[in-house]
């Protein structure tokens, strides 16, 4: 089969690779019919993430077709279509019980770490992917949810709504300010409504991701270049900053400027992947009574965000900006890299 590889830092290719084959009782081989690219891709190809080693497929997003299943999976068969969640969870170690499966203690290589594919394992930007977990790791889709709305949910509809939303304690009344308008930021507006927000103010350089951002649920706009950024998030605040500030890029100048909107007693939620240490101002955040939160997706949101999308309740169709066939995923990976030219957001790839 023809797969995304990569060969370290700045090198990637689309090679001829062996097909995937069962491994363990409970895997199953799933056919990618849509897959994606994800902003930790781009960190992995600049070396961010030395635990992906040379040779190794990339790709934690997929929506496909069964075609072989272990023996001992029960919950998919051979022909369902499903949804491969980033996060692969046995579903019976200490953290999978705990509702912590980004940690799952039985991912191949011992590692503690759910996210395995494309990380630890070969991933989904392949023809085929091997699926570990399979019954706790893959997600029958219902019939009238298509490819473009079902890829939001392997990662990024999740990511910011468990990071950004939960971890960041939003309740009923809050003022969200997101920093970062691209794609999972984009996914913390969609979902911060859920928890009842009043307020959500989209931050980002970008005009047209301003615009979009209010298309799928933020009431205000700002442009982090105006010298007058923090002042206009504060006129919106009656002066006090906001409740709940998320950083949706991974760099430490957005960070930074979470710790600055944010109100005495509020909270700051860290989404972004971050490539190097960000410096922590404790001498001038102790005394202001902030929560700081960050972490890696668990996907238990999944089924739930899942019967959203399937009623329409959530406006998944604003996130696709640009479709490639599977075998020009290098064309993909031009238009996704170079997003502040292109306006890419998310590509759907499809076979």
């Amino acid at each position: 089969m023809k797969a995304l590889v990569y060969h370290g830092p700045g090198d990637k290719s689309w090679d001829e690779v062996p097909d995937p084959v069962l491994i363990a009782p409970t895997d199953a081989i799933v056919q990618v019919d849509t897959t994606t690219i994800c902003g930790t891709d781009l960190h992995i190809l600049k070396g961010d993430v030395p635990a992906v080693t040379p040779g190794r497929i990339l790709g934690h997003e997929a929506v496909g077709t069964v075609l072989e299943v272990g023996e001992s999976v029960t919950n998919v068969a051979v022909g369902d279509r499903v949804i491969v969640s980033c996060v692969s969870s046995c579903g019976t170690c200490t953290y999978c019980r705990s509702g912590n499966p980004s940690h799952c203690l039985a991912d191949e290589g011992a590692s503690g770490i759910g996210w395995i594919l494309g990380h630890l394992i070969d991933g989904t930007q392949a023809e085929k992917v091997r699926i570990p977990f399979a019954d706790t790791s893959l997600y029958a889709l219902p019939d009238g949810v298509s490819d473009s709305a079902a890829i939001l949910l392997s990662d990024i509809l999740p990511t910011g709504f468990e990071i950004g939303v939960r971890y960041g304690r939003v309740k009923p009344g809050d003022t969200v300010a997101v920093v970062g308008a691209g794609p999972v930021g984009l996914a913390v507006i969609a979902t911060a409504g859920l928890y009842g927000a009043a307020q959500i103010i989209s931050i980002d350089l970008d005009p047209s991701r301003l615009a979009l951002a209010q298309e799928v649920g933020a009431t205000a706009g700002i442009n982090s270049g105006d010298d007058d950024w923090k002042e206009q998030v504060l006129a919106l605040t009656d002066g006090y900053g906001v409740d709940v500030a998320v950083e949706a890029v991974g760099i430490p100048a957005t960070f930074d400027m979470c710790t600055r909107l944010v109100r005495p007693g509020g909270s700051v939620a860290n989404v972004g992947v971050h490539g190097k240490s960000v410096e922590l101002e404790l001498d001038r955040l102790w005394i202001q009574n902030i929560a700081i939160s960050m972490g890696l997706v668990n996907t238990t949101s999944l089924g739930m965000l899942l019967k959203l999308v399937a009623q329409g309740k959530l406006p998944v169709d604003k996130f696709i900006t640009h479709r490639f066939a599977l075998n020009e995923l290098m064309s993909a990976y031009d238009t996704f890299g170079n997003a502040a030219e292109t306006k890419a957001l998310k590509v759907l790839i499809s076979r």
